[in-house]
């Protein structure tokens, strides 16, 4: 566990139970933003394969999460990144992106990508702060016109 001023950042799996509190808060959450869509969306969300996931703590207190898996040989994509309400504004996000980066360039690989909605105008605003940039609309996003899709380069 690494410590960002009162927040602890902690590697970990889909497993755990922590990341399963905050995933299923997530879902709730998503559900009444996407609305119609939230089911084409959650089909892609799914967690029981991710082995690689990243949780924020303070005070011992699950307040963040992230993951990401493998989309290409040289690329991780970035999911299930979260914080609630309540807990926003304390660069807990950017913390648990940052450690999600440097687990996928231990690992080699060279690009982190991930999608959001275009009206997630926190989510976007973070990933331009962290030096995201847009990209084209990949995969199951290509053909969503209410999608945005980001890309770092993470080569050492």
């Amino acid at each position: 566990m690494d410590t960002i001023r009162d927040i602890t950042i902690k590697r970990t799996d889909s497993d755990n139970p922590d990341f399963r509190l905050l995933v299923s808060e997530l879902d709730r959450y998503l559900a009444i933003r996407n609305g119609e869509m939230n089911d084409f969306f959650a089909s892609f969300n799914k967690v029981d394969q991710i082995k690689h996931v990243v949780l924020a703590y303070e005070n011992n207190t699950v307040v963040g999460c992230g993951a990401m898996k493998e989309y290409a040989p040289d690329s991780m994509e970035i999911k299930r990144m979260f914080v609630p309400l309540e807990q926003r504004g304390k660069g807990i996000a950017s913390a648990v992106l940052k450690e999600l980066e440097s687990w996928a360039k231990e690992l080699e690989y060279r690009k982190c990508i991930l999608e959001t909605g275009n009206d997630m105008k926190e989510a976007i605003a973070l990933y331009q702060k962290c030096k995201y940039s847009v990209i084209p609309n990949y995969g199951q996003y290509a053909s969503v016109a209410d999608s945005v899709c980001f890309e770092k380069r993470i080569e050492r």
